[in-house]
């Protein structure tokens, strides 16, 4: 009896053991399905499917089916475990199992379990433990007939706008220009190559276009998009044989070239900035901020479109919902820019080469930035041709240049930095006379170096010197304080820092190219704006709001939300001095002789600055002549302009001059 015993025992153990070694060759074999599966070879996960498995579906429906949706999801960062229980046991030849799937989508993360059983059966004299495959181990509760779909969400790229909510940069609709192929007829040739010269396309590339595999007779093959408003070029090439217009979704900027450079516009993601924003959500087909704010802005105006993924049965019906995602709209950006002033600006200037700086004296609001010439910032948001991007590269006023941010001599715009610094270290009194005689030089050591001056008064003070702009008071004056204090005077104006504002482009102000003046020569040239001084036009404009706040320099800004006024550069000139040098400024324009008085309005009292700034290589030589004129209104400050004509040819800084007078008419006759 107790052998008997010890056998039934015996068989019960050796019983048991071939259970749990079964079901831990079940689990064993259910892992290396899961690792094939984290490493999407289907190819392989095929063969570890059970024969009922493999009668429903073949390899190749297989393979395709996970490769299409898996493809079509998007998934990445795919985690597949095994998490059944130690105790799991084998039932009438099968092994209940599960696993938990995690995987990110274009809809989000996507996590299900999903129970798998394995059967352990022979196939090909080779037996082992299969996967019962089901659908739903690719998305719970897809069956054979349910199709996986994706929808967009599309989201809302951010505006732009001016201060009073007008759209600078907005999402709209533009037009697409294309062909029919199969109603070109017998006039292909003449309609290529007058679409070839009208939209600036190459005939070999359109036919290009025209020749891809996709373009049937009846298809729409797209060849340029165009601003809505282009009616002139719409009503040419329409009445052209095969060529037919749609409209499309676009970025738009209604300001057009006025208001490009400080703008800027959007385009497809290029290979080395996918590099760096992949990381961000960014794919190939992503569009983003390729210049000025759109680009600065980029973080904030970016649209980031949501998705979600279902399950759609055999009837087109909804079934069920496996990831969503929602759109997130880009936010929109104000701007202190009044599109009125930015235009009148561009009118004045897009036939020069040139820049213009409009603020609001008292509190730092940029109204206006142009540089001249310009570009249309709809043509490279909607694709540029390389023949007009090749002509504007080639245009020899360098259209794409950014003047806005760029620095220029200042002529003698900067009489008003040094009259401040000679005031303010008591270098001379104001109305102290200082005699003139012909060119001048501090001493013989400068040898054949001397200051020359337009006028010809033989006694002249600091109003004087301001109103007929004269050169070698300035440089006298500015020798006589001497290199350091000048140097250090002119630091409290904001040389060699970068302007604190929004746009992070804007070039740093400086006396000199090494930031130091090495002679007084040099000292006596940068004085009246000559030498290697070199000026942001942006800033420029801000180191004349001193004027008008008691010799406080006022902090810059773009953005309509910021908050108020903020003084940057605090007491650069005493109050004392600004009011001094405000009223100097003041004859300029109201005295008959002064390099401004074509400014002089009615009912209105300004306080200016010309300057010409001689471009040369030697003394005694003519060079070409940038010309400037900054103004403000001086009774309740409400408009500070400054403006730059290059290589004038036209009188120097008076050519400038009546440009923005008709800027201070239109502003106030337009903010009354």
């Amino acid at each position: 009896m107790k052998k008997i015993i010890a056998l039934a025992m015996m068989l019960m153990v050796i019983f048991a053991l071939a259970a749990c070694s079964n079901t831990d060759d079940g689990k064993k074999r259910l892992d290396e399905y899961v690792s094939l599966w984290n490493k999407q070879d289907f190819d392989h996960m095929y063969s570890y499917l059970s024969t009922k498995s493999k009668k429903q579906i073949s390899k190749k429906e297989f393979v395709d089916r996970y490769k299409r949706i898996y493809s079509g999801v998007d998934v990445k960062d795919l985690s597949v475990k095994v998490t059944s229980k130690k105790d799991v046991k084998e039932k009438d030849g099968e092994l209940p199992l599960k696993v938990d799937v995690n995987m990110q989508t274009v809809a989000g993360k996507v996590s299900f379990s999903q129970n798998v059983n394995v059967t352990n059966e022979k196939q090909k004299d080779d037996e082992n433990w299969y996967v019962n495959w089901s659908p739903s181990l690719i998305f719970p509760s897809l069956t054979k007939d349910d199709k996986v779909r994706v929808e967009t969400l599309k989201a809302k790229r951010g505006d732009i706008l001016d201060r009073d909510n007008r759209a600078l940069a907005t999402d709209g609709t533009a037009t697409r220009i294309g062909i029919i192929p199969g109603k070109l007829g017998d006039q292909k040739e003449q309609t290529v190559a007058a679409l070839s010269q009208q939209l600036g396309l190459s005939s070999e590339w359109i036919n290009q276009q025209l020749s891809q595999k996709w373009a049937k007779e009846d298809s729409f093959v797209p060849l340029k998009t165009v601003p809505l408003d282009n009616q002139s070029l719409l009503n040419k090439v329409t009445k052209l044989q095969g060529v037919l217009t749609d409209q499309i979704n676009a970025r738009v900027y209604p300001c057009g070239e006025a208001c490009s450079h400080i703008v800027g516009y959007t385009g497809s993601i290029t290979a080395d900035v996918l590099k760096e924003k992949e990381k961000d959500g960014y794919n190939a087909q992503s569009t983003i901020g390729r210049a000025g704010m759109e680009k600065a802005y980029e973080d904030k105006l970016r649209a980031v479109d949501g998705a979600f993924i279902y399950l759609q049965d055999a009837r087109g019906n909804r079934k069920k919902e496996i990831a969503r995602t929602e759109a997130k709209n880009g936010q929109n950006i104000k701007l202190t820019i009044d599109v009125d002033t930015q235009i009148a600006m561009y009118d004045q200037l897009k036939t020069e080469t040139g820049v213009g700086v409009a603020v609001q004296p008292k509190t730092g609001e940029v109204i206006g930035l142009v540089s001249a010439p310009s570009f249309d910032s709809n043509d490279f948001a909607l694709g540029i041709s390389s023949n007009d991007y090749q002509a504007l590269e080639n245009d020899p006023k360098k259209p794409l240049i950014n003047r806005i941010t760029s620095k220029f001599s200042p002529g003698s715009t900067m009489k008003m930095v040094t009259s401040s610094l000679i005031l303010d270290n008591q270098t001379i009194k104001p109305d102290e006379k200082l005699k003139i005689d012909g060119p001048w030089q501090k001493d013989e050591s400068w040898g054949k170096f001397h200051v020359n001056r337009v006028g010809s008064m033989p006694e002249v003070d600091l109003r004087d010197a301001l109103v007929t702009s004269d050169n070698i008071y300035f440089a006298e004056t500015a020798v006589k304080l001497g290199l350091t204090k000048y140097e250090e005077g002119a630091k409290k104006f904001g040389f060699g820092e970068s302007l604190p504002i929004e746009y992070p482009a804007f070039k740093k102000s400086q006396l000199s190219n090494s930031g130091s003046l090495g002679s007084e020569i040099d000292l006596a040239n940068t004085a009246y704006g000559q030498a290697q001084v070199l000026v942001n036009p942006l800033h420029l404009a801000m180191m004349y709001t001193a004027l008008v706040n008691d010799g406080n320099i006022i902090k810059p800004t773009l953005l309509a939300d910021s908050k108020d006024s903020e003084v940057w550069k605090k007491q650069a000139m005493s109050s004392e001095t600004a009011s001094i040098i405000k009223q100097d400024l003041i004859q300029v324009v109201e005295a008959p002789n002064g390099t401004g008085h074509a400014a002089k309005l009615p009912n209105m009292t300004l306080a200016a600055k010309t300057g010409t700034a001689e471009l040369k290589e030697e003394q005694g030589t003519r060079g070409k002549e940038n010309g400037w004129f900054v103004a403000v209104n001086t009774d309740n400050p409400r408009l500070l302009v400054a403006m730059m004509v290059a290589d004038v040819k036209k009188g120097g800084s008076h050519y400038v001059v009546p440009k923005v007078k008709s800027i201070f008419e239109q502003y106030f006759a337009n903010n009354n």
